[in-house]
């Protein structure tokens, strides 16, 4: 369970995205967090003695007992979360939480034969609520060890699992785009496919209606109309999941042109059409609020029309590599005025880490390079936007989420890096990255990034519940006038 938030004070390093280019890092600076989660002030050269902690709590109208200070601590910073879709923050824009199980097993298989072979005997057996909690609970708690506050999930086509998710989700205090998969075309197995377009839009409904009833304010938990992609719909039943956006106004996530012999298929089902984008066009759900996951074999007239319809994408670089499904031009797609996420697409991808999908972002723009130009790597800078803030843009929070302003939620995490004082031998819980003195703080973001693991998230916080920490996180809470931690 998460501990709810308190008024807080944190005090210390802060490093978060200023915009894709450039990464800010505030010293000395103290950010103040409300009861609600909101970051109400934002103090630099902020000198740590109590007497200026005193003017800043009356300057807020603070009592001392209603407040906790956290500090970092040397080879330490504050990071925003991140953002997983298909699951900053540190938002996963595109995740499966049904095949957490299947992480790091897809063996010699492409795409269609994965998801026959793996996936929809997996997605199938989550209709045993027993199993799926325990698959959900630990799929859950796993990202959020990766420091991922923001997570959007495709759930099954079972609506009870569905909505077995969402509650583990807003138990666990993780932001979460939950959606029930729709999926009512003869090509999906007997065994896993919705009877008609009427069973795919009443389950969603249901799904809708719980999510709604636990969160009516979608504080947290946000339903997502989910058709899973072309291949498992007919147009009848994207038909009526466009007709039911129009009039819930909700979210969309799907995906497109994962693979060559995918877009092959979609071209021989939908004659109609001119190209994959322009199936969901017709049936009403290309629009502002979709997150379209892969975008690798996308062509010139796709792209023109997601950038008019302002859909954005879903970057899935592990999962592209472990299918071998291709290399998407993310250089391409920013150049379009395309908003770009970043999804660990488990268990396509084999990880739930937002950091190991942005390095692998990076390496993957390398080799689109090779047969393209320099121009189109990815910086670490860059990689790391995409992780917060651009995710946060995907889910259409860009004014909440992914970066440390005034106005915006505490989604965050405290990033603990081995600082090398002397020649003590690194402790198991220190991690693999390690920093010396003499090494410029730019340095420190690189490390992480390419060594970094969630042994080096520390705390974990959502709309300032903390919602996960190590057992060396304690030392960093303080009550005002006390150097004793404290218990929140």
């Amino acid at each position: 369970m998460s501990e709810p938030a308190r008024k807080s004070i944190f005090i210390g390093t802060f490093i978060f995205c200023r915009d894709l280019k450039i990464l800010e890092r505030l010293k000395d600076t103290a950010i103040c967090v409300n009861d609600q989660g909101i970051i109400v002030a934002i103090e630099r050269k902020f000198k740590q003695e109590e007497q200026f902690t005193q003017i800043l709590l009356s300057r807020l109208g603070w009592i001392d007992s209603e407040v906790v200070i956290c500090r970092s601590k040397e080879g330490q910073f504050f990071f925003p979360g991140f953002i997983d879709v298909m699951k900053g923050d540190i938002v996963d824009t595109h995740i499966h939480a049904p095949q957490f199980s299947n992480s790091g097993i897809f063996g010699q298989t492409t795409l269609l034969d994965w998801l026959n072979k793996y996936t929809f005997p997996t997605e199938g057996s989550m209709e045993d609520l027993s199993k799926a909690r325990q698959v959900y609970t630990r799929c859950v708690q796993r990202t959020l060890s990766h420091g991922t506050t923001t997570a959007v999930y495709f759930a099954t086509r079972h609506v009870d699992a569905s909505n077995l998710l969402a509650d583990i989700c807003l138990a666990k205090g993780q932001r979460a785009f939950i959606g029930r998969c729709c999926m009512d075309s003869e090509l999906n197995p007997v065994y896993y496919r919705d009877l008609s377009p009427e069973e795919c839009i009443n389950g969603t409904r249901a799904s809708i209606q719980h999510i709604r009833a636990i969160d009516p304010q979608n504080k947290l938990i946000t339903p997502i109309i989910t058709p899973r992609f072309a291949l498992s719909c007919t147009s009848h039943a994207m038909h009526a999941l466009g007709l039911l956006q129009k009039e819930t106004g909700l979210p969309v996530q799907t995906h497109i042109s994962e693979t060559k012999a995918e877009v092959n298929l979609v071209r021989e089902l939908f004659p109609q059409c001119d190209n994959y984008a322009d199936v969901y066009d017709q049936n009403g759900l290309l629009g502002e609020k979709t997150i379209l996951a892969h975008a690798v074999h996308l062509t010139e007239e796709e792209c023109n029309l997601i950038k008019l319809r302002r859909s954005k994408i879903s970057h899935c670089p592990i999962s592209n590599s472990a299918l071998a499904s291709g290399q998407a031009r993310v250089r391409w797609l920013l150049g379009k005025g395309i908003d770009v996420g970043l999804g660990s697409d488990v268990s396509g991808g084999y990880s739930t880490s937002i950091l190991e999908t942005a390095r692998h972002a990076l390496l993957v723009s390398r080799h689109v390079a090779m047969h393209a130009d320099d121009e189109a790597k990815l910086s670490a800078e860059e990689v790391l936007y995409l992780a917060t803030r651009g995710g946060a843009k995907l889910v259409g929070m860009e004014k909440e989420l992914g970066a440390f302003e005034i106005g915006m939620f505490w989604d965050a995490q405290l990033i603990g890096l081995s600082a090398c004082r002397d020649e003590t031998s690194p402790t198991e819980d220190d991690g693999l990255v390690d920093i010396f003195s003499w090494e410029e703080d730019g340095n420190q973001i690189n490390k992480w990034l390419f060594n970094g693991d969630d042994r080096n998230s520390l705390a974990v916080w959502v709309q300032g519940n903390l919602v996960h920490q190590r057992r060396n996180f304690r030392g960093n809470l303080t009550s005002i006038g006390s150097k004793l931690p404290v218990h929140m």
